[in-house]
Parts: C-alpha cells; sequence; structure tokens
C-alpha cells in the first residue's frame, strides 16, 4: 500500500535568524502559519515536522505535541539520514521535503509537482533543479527507495546536509523530473519568498498581513500581484534577491552554475 508523507526539516539554531520558524506574525508561529498554507494540498499526504535532537528543538516538538502535529526528531547535521529515518518511522513510500523557511508556500504549486510525480513513475521531481518559481516554492518529491540508495551511498558533507544534491549529481542512478513555472519565465533569481534575513521576515509579515485575512490560501499569483501594486514591499528583501546555498557549494555541484545564485 503506498503511502505519501511530506516532511517539513525545521529548527531554532538559525545563524542568521535565530528561532526564526517560531516569530510570530499576527500572532501565530511562522511554523503553523505555513504548516496551514500546505494542509491545503490534495496530494501532500500526511505532513510531518522533522527537528534535530538538539535541547534547542525542544520548543518545537512541544509546538507539534499541543498542536496535534506529528513531529520527528533526528540527527541536527545529517538531514538526509534525518529525511530517511523520518520516512521509515512513517512508513513512506513516497517523500516530499519542504523547508521550513517557506512560509509562502503555495498548495497548487506542490500539487503540480505531486501530480507530475505520481503520473510519470519517476524517482525524483522537484520545481527547483532548474528553479523557475520565486524563492521560497521549493517543493521536492522522491520515492523511498531512492531516499534509501542516497542515504546508503551519498558521502559528501554537503549531500548530508543539504539532503537532495545526491539526486541531482547522479542523474545516472535515478530518473529525474522538474517542473517549470507556467508563466515561462524565471523568478527565482529576482523573488525571495524565503525566511533567512529580517528582511525577509519583514517581507513575510506584510504578505500575511494584507492577504491572509481575505483568503487564508492565498495564491503566489496573489502576492504578485500585491506586489505590482505596492512595490515598496517587494522592496524589503530585495537586496536578498537570488543568495541561496548554492553560493557557498558552486565548486562541488557540477549541475549548478554560477549564474543560479549570488554572494551577499
Amino acid at each position: 500500500m503506498s503511502k505519501v508523507i511530506t516532511i517539513v526539516q525545521a529548527r531554532m539554531s538559525s545563524s542568521r535568524l535565530p528561532g526564526k520558524v517560531m516569530r510570530t506574525i499576527l500572532g501565530q508561529p511562522i511554523l503553523k502559519l505555513q504548516l496551514e498554507r500546505m494542509s491545503f494540498s490534495k496530494c501532500c499526504g500526511q505532513i510531518v515536522v522533522a527537528t534535530s535532537l538538539n535541547p534547542s528543538d525542544d520548543i518545537i516538538e512541544k509546538f507539534c505535541l499541543q498542536n496535534q502535529i506529528d513531529v520527528f526528531r533526528g540527527d541536527e547535521n545529517d538531514l538526509l539520514d534525518r529525511h530517511y529515518q523520518c520516512a521509515l518511522k512513517y512508513e513512506a513510500t513516497t517523500v516530499a521535503k519542504i523547508p521550513s523557511d517557506c512560509p509562502l508556500i503555495d498548495a497548487r504549486i506542490m500539487d503540480k509537482v505531486f501530480e507530475f510525480f505520481m503520473e510519470n513513475n519517476l524517482d525524483y521531481v522537484s520545481n527547483l533543479h532548474p528553479a523557475t518559481y520565486p524563492d521560497g516554492n521549493d517543493v521536492e518529491v522522491f520515492t523511498i527507495e531512492a531516499l534509501e540508495k542516497a542515504n546508503r551511498d551519498a558521502k559528501k558533507p554537503m549531500e548530508r546536509e543539504h539532503t537532495t544534491p545526491y539526486f541531482w549529481e547522479n542523474p545516472h542512478l535515478f530518473t529525474i523530473g522538474n517542473i517549470s513555472w507556467e508563466r515561462n519565465i524565471d523568478y527565482s533569481m529576482s523573488h525571495r519568498f524565503t525566511l533567512d534575513y529580517i528582511e525577509d521576515f519583514n517581507f513575510i509579515s506584510r504578505i500575511y498581513e494584507e492577504l491572509y485575512k481575505i483568503n487564508r490560501n492565498f495564491s503566489l499569483e496573489d502576492i504578485l500581484i500585491l506586489l505590482d501594486a505596492k512595490p515598496e514591499i517587494y522592496g524589503l528583501n530585495s537586496i536578498y534577491a537570488g543568495v541561496n546555498w548554492y553560493r557557498n557549494h558552486l565548486e562541488e555541484l557540477s549541475t549548478i552554475a554560477a549564474h543560479q545564485t549570488k554572494n551577499i
């Protein structure tokens, strides 16, 4: 019997914005708002927050238990193993990975990736390799068999920390697919919806303040319409547009080019 789980990796020890997932917007923790948005997905299956065994993450486990949210705790630095052990615990056959720094994730985009994965019988599908959606709409879906192989064979610290590079870097070992934005344009380097800096928090807060009370399941298109109407919101974190973790590993990543990231 098949079972889908969507794993949200979360921690308190962010070096750039400590405790970011439990910062509040409209009186609610950001993590709770993101999980609510993800719950609108028709395909995501069981949502599980995967945090670490570090005592600083006790607050995340407590929050999950208080809100009837499934939670798993695993290795702090080996995210690949944390995802694999979480998938085993919940007996998953299909696993999705969504970071907790994507509080503006659109469930409609999630479902497009899931549906493509299900219709094409692939090992791994994402919408970020190459990316075209605004940064912060990251969805990756893969089979438990592919995850098991990656967890067994991936050796580089970068592969262990970031969970899925082993898939991209070994296309001869896996069948891989990618979803591009239907707009047929690339906003991945120009529009930043992810949470890593205080400027990102200010940007995301404004989006929620403007749109959440109108429609809790506001869409990517709703956000873009708002940014066109109020460009000052776009400017709140535009200095970091295009900045992502790739910049620190360009010498190790054969499938990522320098134009796909930016240094601060």
